[in-house]
């Protein structure tokens, strides 16, 4: 129902008066959750920034990250267009790359550095790269 709502009333309508409709999905509340890459882009070269594989939790609209205690937002619009990051901290202004991870372990585009495994996303993680299909895609 908020999808629809979102997409076929005027902005700032809606119930109860809400307009940020990602702003009602926080962190403890139940969210879609996904083992995915997590990069960090700014004050780094190209894919030379550190990196995870961590479980990384997203809002209804996927419009929002979950990560290590920070709160990503996605690139959108040319505001904060970079060829090179597609989410941002809210906070700190730093850019991120987050995709799902590969089982050929080429996250990085243009770097052969392997990203830091968190122990919360290790057995998932590794039976992913044993032909497991990862959590919340079992069916795509």
């Amino acid at each position: 129902m908020a999808v629809f709502l979102r997409r076929y009333l005027a902005p700032g309508w809606g119930p109860e008066g809400i307009v940020d409709w990602d702003a009602k999905c926080h962190y403890s509340e139940q969210v879609n959750e996904r083992i995915m890459y997590v990069q960090l882009k700014t004050g780094h070269g190209t894919d030379k920034g550190p990196s995870w594989i961590s479980r990384v939790r997203f809002s209804e609209t996927w419009r929002t990250a979950y990560f290590q205690g920070r709160t990503l937002h996605r690139v959108t619009g040319t505001s904060h267009a970079n060829f090179d990051s597609n989410f941002y901290d809210v906070d700190s202004g730093e850019e991120y790359w987050l995709s799902g991870p590969k089982r050929d372990r080429t996250d990085g585009r243009y770097s052969s550095q392997q990203p830091m495994v968190e122990e919360d996303a290790r057995e998932a993680y590794e039976a992913f790269l044993a032909g497991a299909p990862l959590p919340g895609r079992e069916n795509g």
